[in-house]
């Protein structure tokens, strides 16, 4: 059974940062791509980053880049987010998920059960 467990959620300031944790258990994650996404209340769930586990290519939304850093630690069987210079508007329950790369893109099988990052101003 494939677990994504997320950790590293909280309350900061504008301007300050974060890192988010997915650890994945089950499986490895060759040939997998892993994705983070957030839904703000009221709000559909959108799309942050990814990364490719084998090469490590990196994918990120207009809004966040240049300041979230998504990178993988393959020993760990982690993905990490680190998030900087973060906006009240980042605000949201941020998930992981993990695809395979022969699934369509935002084509997610496995869903971590999120982390809240709130920011004030």
């Amino acid at each position: 059974q494939v677990q994504l467990v997320e950790s590293g959620g909280g309350l900061v300031q504008a301007g300050g940062s974060l890192r988010l944790s997915c650890v994945v258990s089950g499986r490895t994650l060759s040939n997998y791509r892993m994705g983070w996404f957030r839904q703000a209340p009221g709000k559909e769930r959108e799309f942050v980053a990814a990364i490719r586990w084998s090469g490590g290519d990196t994918y990120y939304a207009d809004s966040v880049k240049g300041r979230f850093t998504i990178s993988r630690d393959n020993a760990k069987n982690t993905a990490y987010l680190q998030m900087n210079s973060l906006k009240p508007e980042d605000t949201a329950v941020y998930y992981c998920a993990a695809r395979p790369e022969s699934n369509r893109a935002y084509e997610y099988d496995y869903w971590g059960q999120g982390t809240q990052v709130t920011v004030s101003s």
